[in-house]
């Protein structure tokens, strides 16, 4: 009695295993599981699925990449926008800034102490304090320049003067101050440099 409950549990188990082979079978067409290939016929159709998946994870990786790339190009400009917006907006108040200074420089000892002019003169001192101010708060500021070497990232030589006290390449007068907004370069200073004497 127990040797026929063990034979129709085994027939039942072949019977479900010829139901998922079945299964299986059903999928693929008749033309291959009649013919003798139909072994290396799957085996082509896999590994051509395969290489196809491939390509596919391939290229999604590539335009997972490049979309990366996009997003960091595009916050770096942002970022630069916010930092660097009042650029053209400095460049054109250096002018304004230059004449105060000019200004400034042309008035005389003797006017500076007359007590008539003295309101204009404290007037111009206080804009030229202001601008300063202003610059300062967006990051603009003046670029050292006399008594320092060349540096052609941030002067700019416009004549070179001969000198027996100045090492040669050395700036020994500034003829328009340079200005620096954050790390970037908004105007050179133009200077004169020294030369050894003839």
């Amino acid at each position: 009695m127990q040797d026929d409950t063990v034979i129709s549990e085994d027939a039942n188990k072949d019977a479900e295993n010829d139901a998922e082979v079945a299964a299986e079978l059903a999928g693929v067409p008749d033309s291959l599981t009649e013919s003798g290939d139909d072994e290396a016929a799957l085996q082509d159709r896999i590994a051509s699925l395969e290489a196809q998946l491939a390509e596919a994870k391939q290229d999604m990786l590539y335009a997972r990449a490049d979309t990366q790339n996009v997003r960091r190009r595009l916050e770096k400009d942002a970022q630069d926008a916010r930092a660097y917006a009042a650029t053209g907006f400095a460049r054109d108040i250096l002018s304004v800034s230059d004449n105060i200074t000019r200004a400034l420089q042309a008035i005389p000892e003797d006017v500076r102490g007359d007590e008539k002019w003295k309101g204009l003169v404290v007037g111009l001192e206080a804009t030229g304090r202001e601008i300063a101010n202003v610059f300062g708060k967006h990051g603009i500021t003046r670029i050292a320049s006399v008594g320092l070497p060349l540096d052609p990232n941030q002067h700019q030589a416009m004549i070179e003067i001969p000198s027996e006290d100045a090492e040669p390449g050395t700036i020994v007068q500034e003829m328009q101050a340079g200005f620096m907004i954050k790390d970037r370069l908004l105007r050179p200073a133009l200077v004169a440099v020294a030369k050894k004497p003839d």
